[in-house]
């Protein structure tokens, strides 16, 4: 993997409302997928798919900061490689790696500028 973009999560405050949006401006199709308020996002078609996106309820991941930009994701071979990478980057561990079964392992991180990236190493096939 060559750690490129590989997802990225749209955070509301409103999920219908914004939903309603992106639908109607881009014509991104919705699934609900997971947890309630948590739906999959479609941004493109099989000639040109586009990165698979999710919309979400907004949420303080770091306490006090509420995330109002896209949340991007990278996608890694390996999680505990980068994570090390990271925090000697001068980056910070803000989410410790979890499992999403099939989706694979994950962890949030706030780069020295304090931008969230969610990184994330894919579940086996």
């Amino acid at each position: 993997m060559s750690n490129n973009l590989v997802f990225f999560a749209v955070h509301a405050e409103d999920v219908p409302r914004a939903q309603r949006f992106y639908e109607k401006a881009f014509g991104w199709k919705f699934q609900p997928w997971g947890p309630p308020g948590f739906l999959i996002i479609e941004t493109g078609d099989k000639k040109d798919p586009g990165i698979t996106g999710a919309l979400q309820q907004r949420y303080e991941l770091v306490p006090g900061q509420r995330l109002t930009g896209y949340e991007c994701t990278i996608g890694v071979d390996d999680i505990d490689a980068t994570e090390s990478a990271v925090v000697k980057s001068g980056g910070k561990i803000i989410m410790p790696k979890c499992e999403i079964p099939t989706v694979g392992h994950l962890i949030k991180i706030q780069d020295p500028e304090g931008n969230i990236v969610c990184v994330k190493q894919a579940a086996s096939a």
